[in-house]
């Protein structure tokens, strides 16, 4: 009886340490687009709920009331863009707070009031079962609104140039079927020439630029259509809102160079060597592979598929300092480019990663789309993992492999190199003879090789 009483008491005290409050001076706050509701620990004052507006000085009322009652740490959910003012008022004012993914806060069955939810989320806070979501410093963050803000004036760029293309075929002028891109060179020149007038083909085709491949006669030929004026009138606004985005965009290229300028620097530009890939036209137009450089100490635009652009948005969304992220294994979880691991019964039921609206992880996707058809090593795996999986399978894997390499040449300083598809594909080849041998050998057979192609069983 006495060795049971011990037991028991073990046990009580191991539940006891697991569910001891481990911050004791810890608020929850539920976040709302009209008012926030705050709680605290009933022994640290008269209210243990209290709401407030979010006009800014109610903001900073509340962050006064916390101080002041001695508060030290703050969880909040992350409701869409509502808590960015009250997260920042609060970290002015030296407390720790904690942005926490609303799935990791639902509340128990029941009613369901904001009251309710804030206690719950300041009960959790206590105990210590809430970890905070990852969010970069403040210069970090500040490059990463103007890089958002700049993907937003391109997406509304490219808008226009559809508006355009879809005036000029209600024209039956066929510009996109001669020229890549009609907001290129030829197309700009040719489109800016029929609002100021001109109707001739034979003329309109002399604008052709000289890379492009389709000759005058062909130009001209696509050029021949029923000018109606509503159609140009259309086709004037979409081209003077492409003009104002297109400015808008140079602006935005230029704060960023500035914010990158402010960056801590791990290198020198005047190190790099020349690039030998071609710079995209969406790239800003400036030095962004030095400023990179300059940034992180390594050339990341080296690696397959990740251009200037697409590196320059991950390091907008993470960061140069990976410290957050343990390993490698970490980092790709919280891309949500891991597989999943969905076990019950000792049964995998699903290995499918996780939905993320992760920016990083979607140029991840990108850049992997782009190595598919190239003959570097990460382009053999991709095609090979696609006759395997199937394509979109195949692309989240070297999305994977691209963002293992990524973090291992940010933390560990070291260079990219590629060694092409015949490397690969003869390492994968050893690799299944090697399996071949083996499974062989467990049969009671051995494999002998006859030549370079042709392999023969013979009994052991």
């Amino acid at each position: 009886m006495k060795n049971n009483k011990q037991s028991k008491q073990i046990k009580s005290n191991r539940i006891r340490k697991h569910l001891e409050q481990v911050n004791l001076f810890a608020a929850g706050i539920d976040i709302g687009s009209q008012s926030h509701y705050v709680s605290v620990p009933e022994e640290l004052g008269t209210e243990s709920v209290r709401e407030f507006p979010c006009f800014t000085g109610d903001l900073n009322r509340m962050a006064d009331w916390l101080v002041e009652i001695g508060i030290q740490t703050v969880a909040m959910e992350s409701t869409g863009i509502y808590w960015i003012p009250a997260y920042e008022t609060l970290e002015e004012r030296g407390l720790v707070v904690l942005l926490v993914n609303s799935r990791h806060i639902k509340n128990v069955p029941g009613r369901k009031t904001d009251v309710l939810d804030c206690q719950w989320i300041q009960q959790l806070h206590t105990y210590g079962l809430l970890e905070g979501a990852f969010r970069p410093e403040e210069e970090t963050v500040a490059l990463r609104s103007y890089m958002r803000q700049r993907e937003t004036l391109t997406q509304q760029s490219s808008d226009q140039v559809r508006r355009m293309q879809k005036a000029l075929r209600q024209m039956n002028l066929l510009l996109d079927n001669v020229v890549s891109d009609i907001d290129g060179k030829t197309g700009m020149k040719i489109i800016r020439a029929i609002l100021e007038g001109e109707r001739d083909p034979i003329f309109l085709a002399k604008y052709r630029d000289g890379r492009c491949k389709k000759d005058e006669k062909m130009i001209a030929a696509s050029l021949e259509g029923h000018y109606r004026e509503e159609h140009l009138f259309s086709l004037k606004q979409s081209v003077e809102l492409y003009d104002i985005y297109q400015a808008k965009i140079m602006d935005c290229d230029k704060m960023i160079q500035r914010q990158l300028d402010k960056m801590d620097t791990q290198g020198d530009k005047k190190d790099l060597p020349p690039s030998k890939k071609p710079k995209s036209k969406n790239t800003p137009k400036f030095d962004v592979r030095g400023d990179l450089y300059q940034m992180t100490g390594v050339d990341l635009t080296r690696i397959d598929g990740l251009s200037e652009n697409s590196v320059l948005k991950i390091l907008s969304e993470t960061g140069a300092d990976i410290s957050s992220w343990p390993t490698e294994k970490h980092f790709c979880s919280w891309l949500g480019l891991s597989p999943g691991n969905k076990v019950t019964g000792g049964k995998n039921l699903s290995g499918k990663t996780k939905p993320s609206a992760n920016r990083a992880a979607a140029a991840f996707r990108l850049a992997a789309f782009g190595v598919l058809n190239s003959k570097s090593a990460l382009g053999a795996y991709c095609r090979r993992q696609r006759t395997r999986l199937g394509a979109p399978k195949a692309i989240t894997a070297t999305a994977h492999k691209l963002a293992r390499t990524f973090y291992s040449m940010l933390k560990n300083g070291t260079e990219y190199v590629d060694k092409g598809q015949d490397y690969y594909e003869k390492q994968y080849q050893e690799r299944i003879i090697k399996n071949l041998k083996k499974r062989a050998t467990d049969m009671g057979f051995e494999l002998i090789a006859k030549d370079t192609s042709i392999l023969e069983i013979s009994k052991a």
